[in-house]
């Protein structure tokens, strides 16, 4: 792949070389080429390959369910390549299952508590921009995941852009079911909290899914800020400085 850095920007074929533009890299040239498609699908030779591609097939359509699921969050608080990172890491949790042959593995019998931690993002990570204690609470009896905030000073324990003068805390929970495609999602929100040292009194954010679910539990914690201007909130930089973190997930025993 080469970058192009002439006046006149190319974009489709010439001369067996591909140019096209990306959002993130600008305009980009490359070779055009590869192996025969029936050779891959069928020559034994191409039998890892084979295993590689279904087991990344499934890594990204479970990756796409988990964005799908927690949409009206994340569509506050990610970055331009978040899919791509969620998918990698998905790619782990399939590699993790010790119970399917290598081609067989799946999310199901991986490891999905590898994505804890997953910041949704990287321009606004959740650790360094929230410092208050928190925990994240999962009961599966009664169907409940929580976010449990303890009383905090805003002014002190988060780390705001400037024009920010309110903020929300914001935790979301859902069953994911990745074989049926099923799943259940809701989410809490605070009230606006105005970022001064005044004491902010304990929070805690309560989302309720199937009680007893058989599926992997996902806990999603956040924050969004905000703008007044006359009595009215705006959202600051539609969203760039919010940030949103895989705080809990919690497998089926």
């Amino acid at each position: 792949m080469a970058r192009q850095t002439s006046l006149i920007k190319f974009k489709g074929q010439m001369g067996g070389v591909s140019f096209y533009k990306t959002s993130e890299d600008g305009y980009l040239a490359r070779q055009k080429g590869g192996i025969d498609a029936d050779r891959i699908k069928n020559s034994a030779e191409f039998q890892r390959t084979r295993e590689n591609g279904a087991e990344f097939g499934r890594a990204g359509a479970a990756a796409k369910l988990l964005r799908q699921v927690f949409r009206s969050v994340i569509a506050n608080a990610s970055d331009s390549r978040m899919a791509s990172r969620l998918t990698r890491e998905m790619v782990k949790v399939v590699q993790a299952d010790a119970t399917n042959d290598r081609g067989e593995r799946n999310v199901i019998e991986g490891e999905a508590e590898l994505l804890q931690g997953f910041e949704f993002n990287n321009g606004g990570k959740l650790g360094r921009t929230f410092f208050a204690p928190y925990s994240a609470i999962v009961e599966r009896g009664p169907g409940a995941l929580s976010v449990y905030i303890p009383a905090f000073v805003p002014g002190n324990m988060i780390a705001y852009p400037g024009g920010a003068t309110h903020c929300k805390l914001i935790a979301s929970g859902a069953e994911i079911g990745f074989e049926d495609l099923q799943y259940m999602v809701n989410t809490a929100a605070s009230a606006e909290i105005v970022l001064g040292n005044q004491t902010q009194p304990s929070i805690t954010l309560e989302t309720l899914i199937t009680p007893n679910s058989r599926h992997p539990l996902f806990l999603i914690f956040g924050i969004e800020f905000y703008q007044q201007i006359n009595g009215r909130m705006y959202s600051l930089k539609n969203g760039a400085y919010n940030a949103l973190a895989l705080v809990l997930v919690n497998a089926p025993s």
